[in-house]
């Protein structure tokens, strides 16, 4: 496939995946707006929060409980599992239920289990039977509207969060910063985007250099979940394989690992996700671990994510791994919406 061919991408592409990642900036910014809007009721003194989610409406929750790790009070902690920790229990603590479709078992189990423990409540989702089960019992349900699939509505995911946190002041505001990201984005689109030909589009040549190769993506500090993010685009848009690492854990276990099987080796790709706010060691640690694996042999790359705060760099990172998955897609010429292995678990799990 010639990735300068984007006329041939519709073939590939009929439910138009890339409209999807195109409209990432418009989407943050109303998510943004939406949840600023919608009924919030008082609440009493949250001491810990916990978001369940799975997917799409988990990584949200992993993105915003990074951006601002270093300025939240209390402790965030995100569940990708049937039910809630045995520590989630009395009204110190917000559980915020998040689930695309609203019928996602493992979150509705959340519920569940959250209305039994006391917890303060928020749901998160656009119907469904999430939304059924908070009205019935008086809860605050908030509500958005998006026809893709659940790994499309990030924006949502991360905004409504976002929002939620800001009006219960656990976060400051951050709307300047929310205004400055998607003009960012919208700034950043302008060469990635499908028209941009491969000598001037850095996704695409990205996305060239994953073609046949088993990538693992490092990322630390407050872009460790973009790492997660880029690993599961490519699981799910491009149907490749991959996997996600943190740094410095890496370094004191998989950094070991780069001898064995040779032949498997020969095809990974280490891919170094970074931003100008890492920390000074691990910016030390990014560039050794990046030479040692190179001098073994293994291909290395690197995206550096620019920008004024972490919220902007986050973001960045995310909008550039979005359509490196899609490009990918495009190179192994497979439809970047339908994820039919997914879709037949769920059936087989329904029965």
């Amino acid at each position: 496939m010639n990735l300068d061919d984007y006329t041939a991408f519709a073939k590939i592409d009929p439910d138009d995946m890339l409209a999807q990642i195109d409209h990432l900036p418009e989407q943050l910014e109303e998510a943004w707006k939406l949840g600023l809007s919608l009924d919030l009721p008082k609440m009493s003194k949250i001491d810990s929060v916990v978001v369940a989610g799975m997917g799409g409406s988990a990584i949200g929750a992993d993105l915003v409980a990074a951006t601002f790790a270093d300025i939240c009070p209390v402790p965030v902690f995100v569940q990708r599992d049937y039910g809630l920790p045995a520590w989630a229990k009395g009204r110190g603590v917000l559980a915020v239920l998040s689930s695309h479709s609203g019928n996602t078992e493992e979150t509705l189990s959340a519920f569940d289990q959250a209305v039994q423990s006391d917890c303060q409540i928020v749901t998160i989702s656009t119907g469904g039977k999430l939304l059924e089960k908070a009205k019935q019992a008086g809860l605050p349900a908030w509500t958005f509207k998006h026809a893709g699939q659940p790994r499309a509505a990030v924006g949502f995911s991360y905004g409504l969060l976002l929002a939620l946190f800001n009006r219960l002041g656990l976060i400051s505001d951050v709307n300047d910063a929310v205004a400055q990201t998607v003009a960012a984005l919208k700034e950043q689109r302008q060469s990635l985007h499908a028209e941009s030909p491969l000598s001037q589009n850095p996704a695409k040549r990205t996305a060239g250099q994953l073609v046949g190769r088993y990538p693992t993506f490092f990322a630390a500090g407050h872009m460790a979940p973009v790492a997660r993010r880029w690993k599961c685009q490519i699981n799910e848009v491009a149907k490749a394989v991959a996997a996600f690492e943190a740094l410095p854990e890496s370094d004191h276990n998989t950094l070991a690992g780069i001898s064995f099987p040779e032949e498997m080796l020969q095809k990974a790709v280490s891919f170094f996700i970074r931003s100008t706010s890492d920390l000074p060691r691990n910016q030390l640690r990014f560039e050794l671990t990046q030479q040692i694996m190179m001098n073994e042999g293994i291909s290395t790359d690197s995206f550096m994510a620019t920008g004024q705060t972490h919220l902007e760099q986050l973001w960045r990172a995310v909008q550039f791994g979005d359509y490196v998955s899609y490009y990918l897609a495009m190179a192994y010429e497979t439809d970047p919406t339908a994820i039919p292995t997914i879709s037949g678990l769920k059936s087989a799990m329904s029965k």
